[in-house]
C-alpha cells in the first residue's frame, strides 16, 4: 500500500511540475505570428484555449510514462525472463478520466466551437466587396467601379471586407497568413470570405501580409503568393480613385 501511495505520488508532482511547465509556455510566451485582422485575433485566442487545455492532459500522460519507466523498470542485468506482475484496471481512474475528457470536450464544443464559429462569421455585411480570381498562377483582384489589379492586394484598415473567390482552371486556395483566413476558390462556384484588417502595413512589413495559394496546383504553386497592402481607410479611398480613373 505504501508503495502504490509513493507511486502517485510521484505521478502528482510530476504532473503539477510538467502541467506548470506546459501553461507557462502556452501562456506566457507569444509564440505566434503578428496579427493583422479581427478574424487573426479569434482564431488565435481559440488557438491558446485549447492549447492550455490541452496541457494537463499532455502532462497527465508524461507523467505517468515517466513515474512506470523509472518505478518498474528493469533492476538486474540482463533482459527480464517472465512478464511481471499483472496490473488491474482502476475503476477510480477509469471513471474520473471518462468523465473529465467527456465534460473537456462538451466545453469545447461550445466555445471556442459555436461560439468561435459564430463570431469568426459575423454578420452577413460588408464596407467593400472586392471580388479575386485565382488561375495558374496568378491572382486578379478586382475593386468596386471595375478597377483592377494582378498580383497586388490593397485593402482598407478598420473596414469589413468581403471577398467573392473563384478559380478559372483548376482548384486553388485563397490563405492570408496574417489573417489566419483560408478558403478555396473552386472553378464554377464563387466561395465567400469575410475579413476586419486591423492597423496599416505590408508585405514589406511582414511577409505574412499576403495571399498564398495552399492548394497544389501545379509547377508555378509555390510562386502563387500575392502581397497585401493595408491603407489607411482614407488613402485607400484615394488609391482607388486614383485607380478606377487610370492614374
Amino acid at each position: 500500500m505504501n508503495s502504490r501511495r509513493t507511486d502517485w505520488i510521484w505521478f502528482g508532482a510530476l504532473w503539477v511540475l510538467l502541467t506548470a511547465i506546459g501553461e507557462f509556455l502556452a501562456l506566457g510566451l507569444d509564440l505566434l505570428p503578428a496579427r493583422w485582422a479581427h478574424e487573426a485575433d479569434v482564431v488565435d485566442e481559440a488557438y491558446i484555449l485549447l492549447l492550455a487545455l490541452s496541457v494537463p492532459i499532455f502532462a497527465g500522460v508524461a507523467a505517468a510514462l515517466l513515474v512506470s519507466l523509472l518505478r518498474f523498470r528493469v533492476q538486474v542485468d540482463g533482459l527480464p525472463t517472465e512478464d511481471g506482475p499483472p496490473v488491474h484496471t482502476n475503476r477510480r481512474v477509469v471513471r474520473l478520466w471518462l468523465a473529465s475528457t467527456l465534460t473537456l470536450a462538451l466545453m469545447v464544443t461550445v466555445n471556442p466551437g459555436f461560439i468561435g464559429l459564430a463570431e469568426l462569421r459575423g454578420e452577413p455585411s460588408a464596407d467593400l466587396v472586392v471580388e479575386v480570381q485565382a488561375q495558374r498562377w496568378s491572382w486578379k483582384v478586382t475593386y468596386p467601379d471595375g478597377a483592377e489589379t494582378w498580383n497586388q492586394l490593397y485593402l482598407p484598415a478598420d473596414r469589413r471586407v468581403r471577398f467573392d473567390i473563384t478559380a478559372l482552371d483548376i482548384l486553388h486556395s485563397f490563405w492570408i497568413p496574417a489573417f489566419r483566413v483560408k478558403i478555396d476558390a473552386v472553378p464554377g462556384r464563387t466561395t465567400h470570405l469575410y475579413v476586419t484588417p486591423e492597423g496599416a502595413g505590408s508585405f514589406d512589413d511582414d511577409f505574412n501580409l499576403r495571399v498564398q495559394c495552399a492548394e497544389i496546383c501545379g509547377l508555378g504553386h509555390s510562386n502563387m503568393a500575392m502581397p497585401v497592402t493595408v491603407l489607411d481607410a482614407d488613402e485607400f479611398d484615394a488609391w482607388l480613385t486614383d485607380l478606377a480613373e487610370g492614374a
